[in-house]
């Protein structure tokens, strides 16, 4: 079953290896196969990944997108380690996205991870009020 995705004008995705930026208007089109596939919105760089879940997010990320979990698997360790030491009321949300990623399910870890990013800002603004 193809994947309908609709972009905004000047909107990004990246499909694969590639980055697609979409012209001034409003474009829809369908993706069939698989292929991993992030909206701008979803996508982090080395730059924007500040925070402990955050640099976990962009290990993830890596891995999604270059399907490539080897590679990244001893970043992800450490930042996992690294996130629960800091925060360790994640510590479920975490072995969530880790199983998710050993049974090859990773856009649905960075779903996991993603939620566990807006639970971090909330946390970050108690902390800093």
């Amino acid at each position: 079953m193809a994947l309908r995705i609709e972009l905004k004008p000047f909107e990004r995705i990246v499909i694969g290896q590639c980055v697609i930026t979409n012209s001034n208007s409003r474009a829809a089109f369908l993706v069939d196969g698989k292929v991993p596939i992030l909206r701008e919105k979803d996508i982090l760089t080395p730059k924007t990944a500040n925070s402990p879940v955050k640099r976990l997010y962009l290990c993830a990320q890596q891995m999604y997108l270059e399907d490539d979990i080897a590679k990244y698997q001893e970043f992800y360790m450490g930042f996992a380690k690294d996130l629960l030491e800091a925060m360790p009321s994640f510590r479920a949300q975490i072995e969530a996205a880790s199983n998710l990623i050993l049974s090859g399910s990773l856009y649905n870890a960075l779903k996991v991870i993603r939620k566990m990013m807006k639970r971090e800002e909330e946390m970050l603004k108690v902390t800093h009020v």
